[in-house]
Order: C-alpha cells, then structure tokens, then sequence
C-alpha cells in the first residue's frame, strides 16, 4: 500500500487529551489574579523563599487587610457599573480623627464610630449625586477627595497629626493563633459580602444592573437604589480599611498615599471584576489583594526603590485593564 493508513488515538490518548484541553481551559477561564499570584509564589519560591515561611506570611497578609477592605467596596461599586475615588479623601480624613486628638475624649468605640459614619456621608453624598442626578461617578468621588485632602490640609496646617491610640494599634499588632486581628476582621468582612451578594435580592439586582443597565431600568428594577447603597457600602468599607491602615501606621499622616485608590481599582480589575461585570467573584479580587501584598514584598526584598515600584505598580495595572478587556471580546 502506497497511501499511508491513518491509525486513529487510543482511546487513553485521546481521553488524556481532551483533558488537557478542559484543564487548559478552565485555567484560562480564571481571574488574571489567580494566574499571577501563582506565578508570583513560584518566584519567590526560587529566589526568595524566606518570604513563604510562616511569620512573613502573616506580615504580608496583615498588611494587605486594609486594602482588602477598601476592594471590597471598590468591587460592589464597579459592578454597579460605577467607580469610587473618594477613598482616598476618606482615608486622610479618618487618619486626623483617630491620630489628632480632637476624640480623644471620647469612648473608643465612639472613635472607631465616628469616621465611618463619616465614610457613610462621604457615600450617601456621592450615591446623591452619581445615581440620582446622574452626575460623573469620575468627577464626584475625585472632586469629594479634593475637598476631603483640603479639609485635613488646613486642619493640621500642614503638619502631620499625632499618634495612633494605642488601644487601636492592638488591632494589628495583636495576634490570635498566630495571626493579627486584622487579618480575621478582612476574612470576616469578605465572606459577610460574598454571602450578601450570593443569597440577598439585592446581589440579584446588582449583577443584573451591571449586565444591562437600560434593560434592567425597562424591567422597572431599582437601578438608582442600588448604585446609591452600593456608594453608601463603599463609603463604609472605605472608612474602615482606613482605620486598620492608622492601626498598623501606628503614626499619622497628612499623606495617606494617593495610590490607594488606583490599587483598589487594579486589584479589583485584575480580580476580574470590570464595570458592570463581577466574573471574579469576590475571592478573584480577594486574591489580587494577596498578589499585590506579595508583588510589593517581593520588589522590597529584591531591592526595588520606590521609582521602580511605582512603574511595576503601573505595569500591573495596564496589564489588568487589558486584560479586562481581551476576556469581555
């Protein structure tokens, strides 16, 4: 015979390959957080291993809790198909409550009380003018931090405020089967939302809002009711991710770090959640929180200077909004 006979696969070979392909799949199919911080962890496993023993495990995680928090409530926004600046006004203002001493004289749970109810005016303010008068989400939350910056500026007069009380420092430094407070407080508040947004009406109403916002205005949902909490939560969360920065500060600061806001947004983003879109989840931004606190841990140990973290931290950024936007195509 000339013709060369085509001898189909066994049956195990083709099984073995058809499983290769739904793994391949599935793979593709998850948050980008979970591709790079598995990459990330097989980097600092080679050259960085001290990084992956337990006590440096609970410094990362602890020090990611305050970001965790804040995602959350950049991710319920974003899925509303709206966005949250205002974060960072939020925190300098709840940072020269705590650390000036103008509540001193208060009882500490008044302390912890007061800036987020702050944080909740900040979001009622913005959810006014976002979802009722159909102002720029953009415009509103960043122009609320500019005036929430000016406010801390010329209260302190440019000075940095005091220090951080020592009760709430505990919140931090203090550790519970070897891990800080902090950290169950961010578990805690992540598995709260997850359960909220799976099993309450309004999770229903949220992912509806943010696959057609038009279609669900014509069903007669309540679009504007529900972008309004969502600011309202985020304002909240806000608030409270800025109470556990002071804590682990331990100091004040009139510069709570402009780049609070941009890593809320990227690690929601790389957690694969877009505006109108939560495909993530909340552990797909859960675990870009996770990445972040390694990324930044591994570039300190390395040797990276502040110039060249910040262009990592851009990096990772563009690479998560592109990739937003091949996975929607």
């Amino acid at each position: 015979m000339n013709a060369r006979s085509y001898t189909p696969l066994p049956l195990a070979a083709r099984t073995t390959s058809q499983r290769a392909k739904t793994v391949l799949h599935w793979v593709l199919q998850l948050p980008p957080s979970y591709l790079v911080l598995a990459a990330l962890l097989v980097i600092i496993a080679f050259f960085a291993s001290n990084l992956l023993n337990p006590m440096f495990t609970s410094i990362i995680l602890r020090q990611c809790a305050p970001l965790g928090i804040i995602v959350l409530g950049q991710a319920l926004v974003m899925r509303a198909g709206s966005i949250d600046l205002s974060v960072v006004g939020v925190s300098a203002m709840t940072i020269y409550l705590v650390t000036s001493g103008v509540l001193s004289s208060l009882h500490p749970a008044l302390i912890v009380i007061i800036p987020i109810l702050l944080g909740m005016l900040v979001g009622v303010l913005n959810g006014i003018f976002i979802a009722y008068i159909r102002a720029s989400a953009v415009m509103i939350t960043l122009g609320m931090t500019t005036v929430l910056l000016g406010a801390v500026s010329w209260l302190t007069t440019g000075q940095p405020p005091g220090a951080v009380p020592k009760w709430l420092n505990l919140v931090t430094s203090e550790r519970l089967l070897g891990l800080s407070y902090a950290i169950y407080i961010w578990v805690g508040l992540t598995i709260v939302f997850a359960l909220a947004v799976r099993t309450l009406v309004f999770g229903k109403f949220l992912a509806a809002i943010g696959d057609s916002p038009k279609a669900s205005t014509i069903s007669g949902l309540p679009v504007q009711r529900v972008i309004f909490i969502s600011h309202v939560a985020a304002g909240i969360l806000g608030a409270m991710g800025a109470l556990l920065q002071t804590s682990a500060l331990g100091v004040g600061s009139i510069k709570p770090g402009l780049d609070i806001a941009m890593n809320a947004i990227a690690a929601a983003i790389l957690g694969a959640v877009t505006f109108g879109s939560a495909r993530g989840g909340v552990m797909g931004p859960f675990i870009a929180v996770l990445a972040f606190g390694y990324l930044f841990a591994a570039l300190t140990v390395f040797g990276i200077q502040e110039p060249g973290k910040l262009m990592v931290q851009g990096l990772v950024i563009a690479v998560a909004a592109i990739s937003a936007g091949v996975r929607q195509k």
